[in-house]
């Protein structure tokens, strides 16, 4: 790693691994780059507060950070927030709390993209 660009499929699996680690919930990458052609790579991840969801985020940046890359816009945490949505580019990174993911359902919008779970990586 270390400042060098990572492609989006190794990016989209290392963000969804950094997420599962810190104790996201049901962790899934999905690939929509034949179906959405804007994006490559969903990573979908469910938070277990806001708090929570704001130190998901910080964990982001800082390994997008150390690989040299950034975010499209930064987005803004309020105390309330039940989404964020970090957009890389190639990848797109919801951490939605569970009531959101429930209703937004994004798996199911792309039901035909492929889908493949993430879990932390063992010690």
């Amino acid at each position: 790693m270390g400042g060098t660009a990572l492609d989006s499929k190794a990016f989209a699996y290392q963000a969804a691994e950094i997420l599962a680690s810190h104790n996201a919930r049901d962790v899934l990458v999905m690939d929509i780059a034949e179906t959405a052609g804007w994006a490559d790579y969903f990573v979908i991840a469910t938070s277990t507060s806001s708090v929570h969801m704001r130190g998901l985020e910080r964990h982001i940046e800082e390994f997008l950070s150390s690989n040299g890359e950034s975010l499209l816009s930064r987005p803004a945490i309020a105390d309330d927030q039940r989404w964020l949505l970090m957009d890389e580019g190639n990848v797109v990174i919801h951490i939605m709390s569970e009531e959101a993911r429930v209703f937004y359902d994004l798996e199911s919008l792309w039901f035909n993209a492929p889908r493949f779970s993430v879990t932390a990586p063992q010690p």
